[in-house]
Protein backbone atom coordinates (compact mmCIF):
# COMPACT_ATOMS: atom_id res chain seq x y z
CA UNK A 1 0.00 0.00 0.00
CA UNK A 2 1.43 3.46 -0.93
CA UNK A 3 2.62 5.63 1.94
CA UNK A 4 0.13 8.41 1.22
CA UNK A 5 -2.75 5.94 1.58
CA UNK A 6 -1.34 4.80 4.93
CA UNK A 7 -1.02 8.41 6.07
CA UNK A 8 -4.59 9.07 4.95
CA UNK A 9 -5.91 6.06 6.88
CA UNK A 10 -4.16 7.20 10.03
CA UNK A 11 -6.08 10.47 10.01
CA UNK A 12 -8.93 10.44 12.62
CA UNK A 13 -11.47 11.90 10.22
CA UNK A 14 -10.94 9.09 7.68
CA UNK A 15 -11.80 6.41 10.26
CA UNK A 16 -14.88 8.34 11.35
CA UNK A 17 -15.99 8.74 7.75
CA UNK A 18 -15.56 5.01 7.18
CA UNK A 19 -17.58 4.33 10.34
CA UNK A 20 -20.37 6.58 9.03
CA UNK A 21 -20.56 4.77 5.68
CA UNK A 22 -20.51 1.36 7.35
CA UNK A 23 -23.39 2.34 9.65
CA UNK A 24 -25.26 3.96 6.75
CA UNK A 25 -24.97 0.81 4.64
CA UNK A 26 -25.99 -1.42 7.53
CA UNK A 27 -29.06 0.67 8.46
CA UNK A 28 -30.28 0.91 4.87
CA UNK A 29 -29.60 -2.78 4.19
CA UNK A 30 -31.68 -3.79 7.22
CA UNK A 31 -34.68 -1.78 5.99
CA UNK A 32 -34.49 -1.40 2.20
CA UNK A 33 -38.27 -1.43 1.62
CA UNK A 34 -39.20 1.06 4.35
CA UNK A 35 -41.33 -1.42 6.29
CA UNK A 36 -39.21 -1.49 9.44
CA UNK A 37 -37.72 1.51 11.23
CA UNK A 38 -38.74 3.90 8.43
CA UNK A 39 -42.38 2.88 8.91
CA UNK A 40 -42.17 4.15 12.51
CA UNK A 41 -39.97 7.24 12.11
CA UNK A 42 -40.96 8.78 8.77
CA UNK A 43 -44.64 9.45 9.63
CA UNK A 44 -43.40 11.66 12.49
CA UNK A 45 -41.59 13.86 9.97
CA UNK A 46 -44.59 14.26 7.67
CA UNK A 47 -43.27 12.07 4.83
CA UNK A 48 -45.95 9.42 5.29
CA UNK A 49 -45.22 5.73 5.77
CA UNK A 50 -41.98 4.16 4.65
CA UNK A 51 -43.49 2.79 1.45
CA UNK A 52 -45.20 6.09 0.55
CA UNK A 53 -42.18 8.30 1.27
CA UNK A 54 -40.09 6.79 -1.50
CA UNK A 55 -36.38 6.13 -1.83
CA UNK A 56 -35.09 9.64 -1.06
CA UNK A 57 -36.53 10.12 2.43
CA UNK A 58 -35.52 6.59 3.42
CA UNK A 59 -31.99 7.30 2.22
CA UNK A 60 -31.95 10.54 4.20
CA UNK A 61 -33.25 8.79 7.31
CA UNK A 62 -30.47 6.17 7.07
CA UNK A 63 -27.87 8.95 6.68
CA UNK A 64 -29.18 10.87 9.72
CA UNK A 65 -29.28 7.76 11.91
CA UNK A 66 -25.79 6.74 10.78
CA UNK A 67 -24.46 10.21 11.59
CA UNK A 68 -26.09 10.19 15.04
CA UNK A 69 -24.67 6.73 15.84
CA UNK A 70 -21.21 7.65 14.57
CA UNK A 71 -21.09 10.88 16.62
CA UNK A 72 -22.41 8.98 19.65
CA UNK A 73 -19.65 6.37 19.33
CA UNK A 74 -16.93 9.00 18.90
CA UNK A 75 -18.13 10.85 22.02
CA UNK A 76 -18.30 7.63 24.04
CA UNK A 77 -14.70 6.78 23.16
CA UNK A 78 -13.57 10.05 24.75
CA UNK A 79 -14.87 8.91 28.15
CA UNK A 80 -12.97 6.80 30.73
CA UNK A 81 -13.22 3.06 30.13
CA UNK A 82 -15.63 2.24 32.98
CA UNK A 83 -17.88 5.13 31.99
CA UNK A 84 -17.79 3.95 28.36
CA UNK A 85 -19.09 0.55 29.43
CA UNK A 86 -21.79 2.10 31.63
CA UNK A 87 -23.01 4.42 28.85
CA UNK A 88 -23.07 1.61 26.27
CA UNK A 89 -25.06 -0.62 28.63
CA UNK A 90 -27.51 2.19 29.35
CA UNK A 91 -28.01 2.96 25.66
CA UNK A 92 -28.46 -0.69 24.67
CA UNK A 93 -30.90 -1.23 27.54
CA UNK A 94 -32.85 1.81 26.42
CA UNK A 95 -32.97 0.48 22.86
CA UNK A 96 -34.25 -2.91 24.04
CA UNK A 97 -36.90 -1.31 26.22
CA UNK A 98 -37.96 0.88 23.31
CA UNK A 99 -38.09 -2.21 21.07
CA UNK A 100 -40.34 -4.05 23.54
CA UNK A 101 -42.49 -0.95 24.11
CA UNK A 102 -43.20 -0.77 20.37
CA UNK A 103 -45.18 -4.05 20.62
CA UNK A 104 -48.00 -2.25 22.47
CA UNK A 105 -47.82 -4.61 25.44
CA UNK A 106 -50.50 -4.78 28.12
CA UNK A 107 -48.53 -3.71 31.18
CA UNK A 108 -51.45 -4.15 33.65
CA UNK A 109 -51.65 -7.79 32.52
CA UNK A 110 -47.92 -8.19 33.18
CA UNK A 111 -48.07 -6.54 36.61
CA UNK A 112 -50.93 -8.77 37.80
CA UNK A 113 -49.09 -11.96 36.82
CA UNK A 114 -45.55 -10.90 37.70
CA UNK A 115 -45.70 -12.22 41.31
CA UNK A 116 -46.56 -15.77 40.25
CA UNK A 117 -43.81 -15.71 37.60
CA UNK A 118 -41.24 -14.65 40.21
CA UNK A 119 -42.41 -16.40 43.38
CA UNK A 120 -43.34 -19.70 41.72
CA UNK A 121 -41.71 -19.82 38.29
CA UNK A 122 -38.34 -18.20 38.97
CA UNK A 123 -38.06 -19.85 42.40
CA UNK A 124 -38.67 -23.29 40.88
CA UNK A 125 -36.18 -22.60 38.09
CA UNK A 126 -33.48 -21.60 40.57
CA UNK A 127 -33.90 -24.43 43.06
CA UNK A 128 -34.20 -27.10 40.33
CA UNK A 129 -31.03 -25.74 38.70
CA UNK A 130 -29.10 -25.50 41.97
CA UNK A 131 -29.96 -29.04 43.04
CA UNK A 132 -29.16 -30.30 39.55
CA UNK A 133 -25.77 -28.57 39.38
CA UNK A 134 -24.83 -30.01 42.79
CA UNK A 135 -25.59 -33.57 41.62
CA UNK A 136 -23.95 -32.84 38.27
CA UNK A 137 -20.72 -31.80 40.01
CA UNK A 138 -20.66 -35.10 41.92
CA UNK A 139 -21.26 -37.07 38.72
CA UNK A 140 -18.68 -34.99 36.87
CA UNK A 141 -16.00 -35.59 39.48
CA UNK A 142 -16.73 -39.32 39.54
CA UNK A 143 -16.72 -39.45 35.74
CA UNK A 144 -13.49 -37.45 35.47
CA UNK A 145 -11.66 -39.62 38.01
CA UNK A 146 -12.90 -42.78 36.27
CA UNK A 147 -11.75 -41.41 32.90
CA UNK A 148 -8.29 -40.80 34.37
CA UNK A 149 -8.06 -44.16 36.12
CA UNK A 150 -6.47 -47.32 34.77
CA UNK A 151 -9.40 -49.42 35.96
CA UNK A 152 -11.04 -50.95 32.88
CA UNK A 153 -14.66 -51.25 34.12
CA UNK A 154 -14.57 -47.74 35.65
CA UNK A 155 -13.14 -46.26 32.45
CA UNK A 156 -15.72 -48.11 30.33
CA UNK A 157 -18.70 -47.01 32.44
CA UNK A 158 -17.50 -43.41 32.50
CA UNK A 159 -16.88 -43.17 28.76
CA UNK A 160 -20.22 -44.84 27.96
CA UNK A 161 -22.08 -42.47 30.29
CA UNK A 162 -20.34 -39.37 28.90
CA UNK A 163 -20.81 -40.46 25.30
CA UNK A 164 -24.51 -41.30 25.69
CA UNK A 165 -25.63 -38.22 27.58
CA UNK A 166 -23.56 -35.86 25.45
CA UNK A 167 -24.80 -37.54 22.28
CA UNK A 168 -28.55 -37.37 22.93
CA UNK A 169 -30.81 -34.30 23.30
CA UNK A 170 -31.71 -33.18 26.81
CA UNK A 171 -35.40 -33.04 25.87
CA UNK A 172 -35.27 -36.73 24.88
CA UNK A 173 -33.59 -37.59 28.18
CA UNK A 174 -36.33 -35.77 30.12
CA UNK A 175 -39.01 -37.80 28.32
CA UNK A 176 -37.17 -41.12 28.74
CA UNK A 177 -36.61 -40.63 32.48
CA UNK A 178 -40.14 -39.37 33.19
CA UNK A 179 -42.01 -41.87 30.98
CA UNK A 180 -39.48 -44.70 30.80
CA UNK A 181 -38.66 -45.35 34.45
CA UNK A 182 -42.29 -46.30 35.27
CA UNK A 183 -41.81 -49.25 32.89
CA UNK A 184 -39.29 -50.53 35.45
CA UNK A 185 -41.64 -49.84 38.34
CA UNK A 186 -39.89 -46.58 39.31
CA UNK A 187 -42.47 -43.79 39.37
CA UNK A 188 -41.15 -40.27 39.90
CA UNK A 189 -42.86 -36.92 40.02
CA UNK A 190 -42.08 -34.28 37.40
CA UNK A 191 -39.61 -32.28 39.52
CA UNK A 192 -37.35 -35.23 40.53
CA UNK A 193 -37.44 -36.48 36.93
CA UNK A 194 -36.34 -33.07 35.66
CA UNK A 195 -33.56 -32.84 38.25
CA UNK A 196 -32.26 -36.30 37.35
CA UNK A 197 -32.28 -35.48 33.62
CA UNK A 198 -30.47 -32.17 34.10
CA UNK A 199 -27.95 -33.74 36.48
CA UNK A 200 -27.12 -36.63 34.17
CA UNK A 201 -26.86 -34.46 31.07
CA UNK A 202 -24.73 -31.69 32.57
CA UNK A 203 -22.70 -34.17 34.61
CA UNK A 204 -21.56 -35.73 31.34
CA UNK A 205 -20.47 -32.38 29.91
CA UNK A 206 -18.83 -31.25 33.13
CA UNK A 207 -16.92 -34.54 33.49
CA UNK A 208 -14.76 -33.45 30.59
CA UNK A 209 -14.30 -30.02 32.20
CA UNK A 210 -13.19 -31.63 35.46
CA UNK A 211 -10.89 -34.05 33.63
CA UNK A 212 -9.25 -31.23 31.67
CA UNK A 213 -8.84 -29.20 34.87
CA UNK A 214 -7.16 -32.08 36.68
CA UNK A 215 -4.88 -32.82 33.74
CA UNK A 216 -4.05 -29.11 33.55
CA UNK A 217 -2.17 -29.30 36.86
CA UNK A 218 1.54 -29.90 36.16
CA UNK A 219 2.52 -33.52 36.85
CA UNK A 220 5.49 -32.30 38.82
CA UNK A 221 3.13 -31.23 41.61
CA UNK A 222 1.91 -34.79 42.17
CA UNK A 223 5.41 -36.22 41.75
CA UNK A 224 6.77 -33.86 44.39
CA UNK A 225 3.97 -34.81 46.79
CA UNK A 226 4.67 -38.51 46.13
CA UNK A 227 8.34 -37.94 46.93
CA UNK A 228 7.27 -36.52 50.29
CA UNK A 229 5.45 -39.77 51.06
CA UNK A 230 1.85 -38.60 50.60
CA UNK A 231 -0.78 -41.13 49.53
CA UNK A 232 -2.61 -40.81 46.21
CA UNK A 233 -5.95 -39.83 47.75
CA UNK A 234 -4.34 -37.13 49.86
CA UNK A 235 -2.38 -35.83 46.88
CA UNK A 236 -5.59 -35.53 44.88
CA UNK A 237 -7.46 -33.72 47.69
CA UNK A 238 -4.69 -31.45 48.97
CA UNK A 239 -2.48 -30.83 45.95
CA UNK A 240 -4.17 -31.49 42.61
CA UNK A 241 -7.81 -30.48 43.14
CA UNK A 242 -7.12 -27.10 44.78
CA UNK A 243 -5.00 -26.10 41.78
CA UNK A 244 -7.43 -27.63 39.30
CA UNK A 245 -10.25 -25.49 40.70
CA UNK A 246 -8.76 -22.45 38.97
CA UNK A 247 -9.42 -24.19 35.65
CA UNK A 248 -12.70 -25.83 36.64
CA UNK A 249 -14.65 -22.93 38.19
CA UNK A 250 -15.07 -20.63 35.13
CA UNK A 251 -16.53 -23.23 32.73
CA UNK A 252 -18.62 -24.75 35.55
CA UNK A 253 -20.18 -21.34 36.15
CA UNK A 254 -20.98 -21.13 32.46
CA UNK A 255 -22.61 -24.56 32.61
CA UNK A 256 -24.81 -23.48 35.52
CA UNK A 257 -25.99 -20.37 33.67
CA UNK A 258 -26.76 -22.56 30.65
CA UNK A 259 -28.63 -24.96 32.92
CA UNK A 260 -30.84 -22.11 34.17
CA UNK A 261 -32.14 -21.70 30.63
CA UNK A 262 -32.19 -25.39 29.73
CA UNK A 263 -34.32 -26.03 32.83
CA UNK A 264 -37.19 -24.68 30.72
CA UNK A 265 -37.20 -28.05 28.95
CA UNK A 266 -38.47 -29.81 32.06
CA UNK A 267 -41.71 -27.86 31.62
CA UNK A 268 -42.75 -30.48 29.04
CA UNK A 269 -43.42 -32.93 31.91
CA UNK A 270 -45.39 -30.39 33.94
CA UNK A 271 -42.78 -28.75 36.16
CA UNK A 272 -44.16 -25.30 36.96
CA UNK A 273 -40.95 -23.42 36.31
CA UNK A 274 -40.69 -19.99 34.70
CA UNK A 275 -41.26 -20.98 31.07
CA UNK A 276 -44.20 -23.25 31.91
CA UNK A 277 -45.99 -20.47 33.81
CA UNK A 278 -45.19 -17.91 31.10
CA UNK A 279 -46.90 -20.10 28.51
CA UNK A 280 -49.91 -21.00 30.63
CA UNK A 281 -50.51 -17.49 31.98
CA UNK A 282 -50.28 -15.95 28.53
CA UNK A 283 -52.63 -18.52 27.06
CA UNK A 284 -55.54 -17.49 29.29
CA UNK A 285 -56.09 -14.14 27.50
CA UNK A 286 -54.05 -14.73 24.33
CA UNK A 287 -51.30 -12.42 25.59
CA UNK A 288 -48.41 -14.74 24.90
CA UNK A 289 -45.93 -12.03 24.00
CA UNK A 290 -46.40 -10.18 27.28
CA UNK A 291 -45.54 -13.27 29.28
CA UNK A 292 -42.68 -14.42 27.03
CA UNK A 293 -40.96 -11.03 27.18
CA UNK A 294 -41.43 -10.90 30.95
CA UNK A 295 -39.96 -14.39 31.29
CA UNK A 296 -37.03 -13.36 29.10
CA UNK A 297 -36.30 -10.35 31.34
CA UNK A 298 -36.50 -12.50 34.49
CA UNK A 299 -34.15 -15.12 32.98
CA UNK A 300 -31.74 -12.34 32.07
CA UNK A 301 -31.79 -10.83 35.57
CA UNK A 302 -31.21 -14.23 37.19
CA UNK A 303 -28.37 -15.03 34.80
CA UNK A 304 -26.80 -11.62 35.37
CA UNK A 305 -26.84 -12.13 39.16
CA UNK A 306 -25.13 -15.50 38.83
CA UNK A 307 -22.61 -14.01 36.39
CA UNK A 308 -21.59 -11.61 39.16
CA UNK A 309 -21.25 -14.52 41.59
CA UNK A 310 -19.19 -16.40 39.02
CA UNK A 311 -16.89 -13.41 38.59
CA UNK A 312 -16.31 -13.26 42.35
CA UNK A 313 -15.52 -16.99 42.47
CA UNK A 314 -13.10 -16.68 39.57
CA UNK A 315 -11.36 -13.80 41.32
CA UNK A 316 -11.19 -15.82 44.56
CA UNK A 317 -9.70 -18.93 42.99
CA UNK A 318 -7.52 -16.85 40.67
CA UNK A 319 -5.72 -15.39 43.70
CA UNK A 320 -4.88 -18.88 44.87
CA UNK A 321 -6.85 -18.56 48.12
CA UNK A 322 -7.73 -22.25 48.09
CA UNK A 323 -7.66 -24.39 51.23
Amino acid sequence: MPDHWIDLWEQPWSKRLLLFFLLFGLIFALDPSGTGLARVVLPMTGFGTGEEAGFGPRLLLAAVLAAVLAVNLVLILKLPLKLQILVVWAELLGMFLGFFYSFDLSFPFIVVRLPILILTGAFTTIYVSMISIAFACVLAMAGALARLSKNGPAFGIATFYISFFRGTPLLLQVYVIYAGLPQLGIILDAVPSGIIALSLCYGAYMAEIFRAGIEGVPKGQAEAATALGLKKGLIMRKVVLPQAMKLIVPPTGNQFIAMLKDSSLVSVVGVQELMFLARTQGRSEFKHFEMLITAAVIYWIISFCFELIQARLEAYYGKGDVR
